[in-house]
């Protein structure tokens, strides 16, 4: 697997790596959280996606709801 931190990617690769990851996660949103946004930092090559995902975790742990019953919309966080 190739490395994911910023001086191994370009902004194009950094995109598709994103676009990947949130393949599963419906429309992108988790009450009110756009994912999308939340990877601008690593895309642009200003924060690690550790960095991002700490802060994260650190914000959110433990308070976001997770829509387990619709499977095409909404946040897919489990």
């Amino acid at each position: 697997m190739k490395s994911l931190l910023i001086k191994d990617t370009t902004v194009d690769e950094r995109m598709d790596i994103v676009k990947e990851a949130l393949k599963g996660f419906g429309d992108g949103e988790c009450e009110g959280i756009d994912m999308d946004d939340m990877y601008d930092d690593y895309i642009f090559g200003r924060k690690e996606l550790v960095e991002i995902h700490m802060e994260f975790s650190q914000r959110y742990g433990g308070s976001v709801k997770v829509d387990k019953g619709d499977k095409a919309s909404g946040c897919m966080m489990q």
